[in-house]
């Protein structure tokens, strides 16, 4: 292929390197010069122009750019006709698009000439979209250049489209008590709308206690009629003797891989029964937004396997985009956390435990009111103020060694309303607002903590925060001292939500993903839960 200068009288047969222009007389960029457009730009007082002319043993770029695409698309992909060379390749079904990166590299190595581009593979996609384009660079490239890249290419059609399957799904929720109904309703709603577009369905909802024994005889009834199992856990899953691996391998199951190099999504567990998928879903998969979940699971819906090496391989380019939702925020915010205090309620009487104070109980080898203050002292809260009433000298020394502000309010017996009043009392003057904490939750993090008053400083008119699990309010709160005369119309067992209602609109939510903010213990039964 030659290209530059050509006389204007010469210019017959060429190609227009650039656009031309001359008088009224218009030749624009990589049109074939014909012999009216020489006689109108010689007539026109052009002498010269910029042009293409293609040699013997070239093949233009329409040509070249066509013949590769129909080599490269394989199932499930079409490709359109070609245009300034380039050839676009689009999904003809809705699934996930699979790419022999190799033998994309390899064709991009041929020759600057032949640029091939794709989405990235295990990208769900659906008919219609544009999944890769090839581009030839030049006006025209040698016949031998093409034929290279085909010949690398053999029939290895390697970008394709995994068609998804109408899958039968089966959830399976476990349940603590204190995890309302409505949190895994709306968990169900968001996998069914992840399934809409695979055109698969849940056909099988169920719910168990957290327990090894429940679980393993659900997975296992689900195993044998549904094409894949879900399971989300009231707890996250920390290790492989946690209770969804363990009910796994009860069932007759196989764990291949807990864990993956997706954020937000490592708390993830794939595993098998009966060669049926089975996972385990990460806390942040109740949520809509993606995660490693979604990867996953696509893959799944699409009849792709998942194997411990393919989880292995997710790292480069896992780190999503943040979930505003995140109880642990990766990065703090360019703002600083409002000067908030802490307060922890420890005062009650845990009537519905029995005789037993629930807040001494041994949860994880410490008293469960520990973990609510240690919590709070984990966080960027301070002072962290910690109301007693109740076996007053049992729950102090159930704290030792810990860096609190003790307050004893001897009328605990009347309600809620006497311990929030004596925990604000306590405040320092200099406390903008407090994030109150109930000393029988002792999964909620420091970073839920941090999270409330990181919002609290963003947000300057607003009167309280309030996490949110599902669009269901939970706790901890945090109030702002603005609010704080209201407490004086508590009564009784009225706690943070009557002065939430005092805050109307300048309430401002945050969604979690974190069942820990709807989990208190306030049952035998829900304490033997939380140990198991």
């Amino acid at each position: 292929m030659k290209f530059g200068p050509v006389p204007v009288a010469e210019a017959a047969g060429c190609i227009a390197a650039h656009s031309v222009r001359a008088g009224a007389v218009i030749v624009k960029k990589g049109a074939a010069i014909t012999p009216q457009d020489v006689m109108r730009l010689t007539e026109a007082g052009l002498s010269e122009l910029v042009a293409v002319r293609l040699e013997a043993g070239d093949i233009g770029e329409n040509e070249a750019a066509t013949r590769l695409a129909a080599a490269l698309a394989g199932r499930g992909v079409v490709t359109e006709a070609a245009f300034t060379g380039r050839v676009n390749l689009f999904a003809a079904t809705a699934g996930v698009l699979t790419i022999d990166a190799g033998a994309i590299d390899g064709l991009n190595r041929i020759d600057e000439a032949i640029t091939v581009a794709t989405l990235p593979p295990m990208k769900p996609v659906v008919a219609g979209e544009m999944v890769g384009t090839v581009k030839i660079i030049p006006y025209g490239l040698p016949a031998a250049l093409v034929e290279q890249a085909l010949a690398t290419l053999e029939d290895l059609k390697p970008i394709a489209i995994a068609p998804y399957r109408p899958l039968r799904v089966a959830v399976i929720s476990t349940l603590l008590p204190g995890l309302k109904p409505s949190v895994v309703d709306k968990t169900l709603r968001v996998m069914a709308d992840r399934l809409e577009p695979a055109g698969a369905m849940i056909t099988s909802d169920l719910r168990v206690p957290h327990q090894e024994a429940p679980l393993a005889q659900a997975i296992g009834a689900q195993a044998a009629s549904a094409d894949l199992v879900v399971v989300f856990g009231a707890s996250a899953i920390t290790d492989r003797r946690d209770v969804i691996p363990q009910a796994l391998l009860e069932a007759g199951g196989q764990i291949e891989h807990l864990g993956m190099p997706v954020d937000p999504g490592n708390l993830l567990l794939i595993g098998e029964l009966a060669g049926k998928p089975v996972i385990g879903a990460p806390g942040c998969a109740r949520s809509p937004k993606e995660n490693g979940f979604d990867w996953v699971l696509q893959r799944s819906l699409a009849g792709i396997p998942v194997s411990r090496a393919d989880i292995q391989a997710m790292g480069v380019g896992g780190l999503l985009m943040e979930i505003v939702s995140r109880p642990q925020p990766r990065a703090p915010s360019h703002l600083e956390a409002a000067p908030v205090a802490g307060i922890v309620l420890a005062a009650g009487r845990s009537t519905r435990m029995g005789e037993a104070n629930k807040l001494l109980q041994s949860v994880r080898g410490k008293p469960m009111v520990r973990h609510a203050v240690e919590a709070q002292l984990a966080s960027r809260a301070r002072p962290v103020i910690v109301v007693t009433g109740h076996q007053h000298e049992a729950v102090v020394a159930a704290l030792a060694g810990l860096d609190v502000e003790l307050v004893h309010n001897p009328e605990f017996a009347s309600g809620l309303a006497s311990s929030v009043k004596a925990g604000l009392a306590a405040l320092p003057a200099a406390a903008a607002g407090v994030v109150v904490s109930l000393g029988d939750m002792p999964n909620v993090t420091a970073g839920v903590i941090d999270r409330l008053a990181q919002v609290f400083a963003e947000r300057s008119e607003a009167l309280a925060v309030v996490p949110t699990l599902l669009g269901q309010r939970g706790n901890p709160v945090l109030l702002a001292r603005t609010l704080f005369d209201e407490v004086e119309k508590l009564g009784g067992d009225q706690g943070a939500r009557r002065l939430l209602d005092a805050a109307g609109d300048a309430i401002v939510e945050v969604p979690l993903d974190d069942p820990a903010i709807a989990l208190d213990v306030d049952t035998p039964e829900a304490l033997a839960a939380l140990e198991r």
